[in-house]
């Protein structure tokens, strides 16, 4: 099946380090595709690759190819912003903005030109609801979103994404900061997600990965071991680095 992210080739270096090795993958749309591997092995720097976060960092070289909608993002025509538009990203810690929750939600729209507030307010309402957290907040829209506990802020995070009406969310390490109960609450809102958006989640948590995703990619240092559907990864892995991976003879 045709993914909805076609990533050929991709290689990448900080300075003279590679830190990715000939990527080959299709992304499936409105599927949840988790990403495993050690640290330092090269996840969270092929899911920045998607939306081009890693522009941000000195001396990344980058070559290959991301299409998306039949577009090379790294092509010089592609505008990052309308990019980062459709491809919205969700950190390891929770990074709402020193304002309240109401313009943390709103501040994406506003960025792309909607200033009106009854369109505002539909869309602070629509966002906090998707990410399941309207009912705990719709009495303090104006107070600090700092004042929320961390699982509040992550769903917070994921609303926030959500406001610009993105068709692909990132994911890096969601829960790894929160409490047992705020992860079952982050787990149980990605599944819901699925149904509108196609999401690329980095765990270290190879349990998250069984309970949630759809595919599971395993990369080691910086290659792409195997990708394949979750169970058949972890009931039937085609690499022996995979199984020893997911046994826990090693990482």
């Amino acid at each position: 099946m045709k993914g909805i992210i076609q990533v050929s080739d991709l290689q990448l270096w900080y300075g003279q380090t590679e830190a990715l090795r000939g990527i080959d993958i299709s992304i499936p749309e409105n599927n949840i595709t988790a990403l495993i591997g050690p640290s330092g092995c090269g996840k969270s720097t092929f899911l920045k690759s998607l939306n081009r976060m890693n522009d941000l960092i000195p001396e990344v070289r980058i070559e290959g190819e991301i299409l998306y909608q039949n577009q090379n993002i790294y092509d010089k025509s592609v505008d990052v912003n309308s990019l980062r538009k459709e491809i919205g990203m969700v950190f390891q810690k929770p990074n709402p903005f020193p304002m309240s929750i109401y313009d943390n939600i709103a501040y994406g729209p506003r960025t792309h030109g909607i200033t009106r507030k009854s369109e505002l307010d539909q869309i602070v309402e629509e966002s906090l609801k998707g990410a399941a957290i309207w009912d705990e907040v719709r009495d303090r829209l104006k107070k600090n979103a700092l004042g929320l506990s961390g699982g509040q802020q992550q769903r917070l995070c994921i609303a926030r994404a959500l406001a610009v009406k993105p068709k692909i969310l990132l994911m890096d390490e969601p829960t790894s900061a929160l409490d047992p109960i705020s992860t079952t609450r982050i787990e149980e809102l990605t599944l819901e997600l699925r149904e509108k958006y196609t999401i690329i989640i980095v765990t270290h948590n190879m349990q998250q990965a069984t309970r949630i995703s759809d595919n599971t990619a395993f990369f080691l240092s910086g290659n792409l071991v195997e990708f394949s559907r979750t169970e058949d990864l972890f009931s039937n892995p085609q690499d022996q680095r995979t199984e020893d991976y997911i046994t826990g003879r090693f990482g």
